[in-house]
């Protein structure tokens, strides 16, 4: 049998590589590709268990193809993105995962690369994109979770977003809400409670680990774009008062039990975007925000409506980042090549 080379990218290269890349331009021009059909997203494989200290850990594996279009020829791949609730009290990320990238022709595994900074990077460039798609205004931003994805969703906001005026943080821990706000070197508010950062923000995007829904309807100014990266932040009220409800792949939200939509999908409460209404009134989910970026639906309806995007985290986001990542690298001799197969 042949013997195969595969390329492991480490944390320091993706770094390096990430640094020279446009990731709101690549989530574009994948969101769009998926909106036309130029995408294979499978169900991610999702394994619970709970740790030997009690904590809750998980491991998801988010297979994808991204045909053509990003890099001018397909894109396959696995994302593994694991994490433990009790890792940040043991000093270390809640998360951190791996990339393996195929080859097209051999199905052969062809390179591997540290994950985490690619994640975390792709979650912050979807919510990015979907604010420079709807927002209406941009002026007060408000994060709630003050974690590495909130790191990577500040940076890339404050680099983006030029016409951001006032940044609320707020943390249950306030010293990682301090943490974070100096080192963005500008001034930040470090509020006292996730309803002072809330209210009367532009941009609303919670990146907590609560599995308890805490943001009601009320506390969101008219026009405020909420992106609930987390898992169960708003409350229903929100998805069922907001003018625009989008999500990044409805098959993905709809195959999940575990999310705020998913729940309420199997409560009678919602129906997907090109569904047939059920005969309970239940509030539709307007759109995939691929079709939004493509013109096929038209997004906002009026300036005061409040947003809620919903992205459930799309495993070909983090491939056309990761094969960007992969190109930079080999381009520049990079890489450690491992005997395997």
């Amino acid at each position: 049998m042949d013997t195969l080379s595969l390329c492991y990218i480490d944390a320091a290269e993706v770094a390096a590589a990430l640094a020279t890349i446009d990731p709101v331009d690549r989530i574009r021009d994948v969101l769009a590709l998926h909106a036309k059909g130029e995408t294979v997203l499978p169900d991610e494989a999702y394994l619970p268990w709970t740790g030997p200290d009690g904590s809750a850990c998980r491991s998801l594996n988010m297979p994808g193809i991204v045909q053509g279009g990003v890099a001018g020829t397909d894109i396959a791949g696995t994302k593994i993105i694991n994490a433990s609730l009790g890792n940040p009290d043991r000093g270390l990320p809640r998360a951190a995962g791996l990339v393996v990238l195929f080859d097209p022709l051999t199905a052969r595994p062809r390179s591997l690369l540290d994950g985490t900074a690619i994640s975390a990077l792709r979650t912050a460039a979807v919510s990015v994109c979907a604010i420079e798609q709807l927002a209406s205004a941009t002026g007060v931003v408000a994060l709630v979770g003050c974690g590495a994805l909130a790191a990577a969703h500040l940076n890339l906001m404050l680099t983006r977003l030029p016409d951001v005026t006032e940044v609320r943080l707020f943390d249950r821990v306030p010293e990682r809400a301090a943490a974070l706000g100096a080192s963005v070197g500008r001034d930040v508010r470090v509020v006292r409670s996730a309803e002072e950062a809330v209210r009367g923000a532009d941009i609303v995007v919670p990146v907590t680990t609560t599995t308890e829904g805490y943001l009601p309807m009320s506390w969101l100014a008219p026009g405020a774009v909420v992106v609930n990266v987390s898992l169960d932040d708003v409350l229903p009220d929100v998805v069922h008062g907001a003018g625009l409800v989008v999500v990044d792949d409805w098959g993905l939200v709809a195959a999940d039990d575990r999310r705020l939509l998913g729940r309420m999908l199997r409560g009678g409460e919602i129906y997907g975007p090109h569904e047939q209404a059920p005969a309970v009134p239940a509030r539709r989910i307007d759109a995939e925000l691929g079709e939004i970026l493509i013109g096929a639906h038209p997004g906002r309806a009026a300036r005061d409506d409040v947003v809620l995007v919903n992205p459930f985290g799309m495993a070909i986001a983090d491939l056309a980042i990761a094969g960007a990542v992969e190109r930079k690298v080999r381009q520049e001799g990079g890489g450690r090549w491992l005997p395997f197969g």
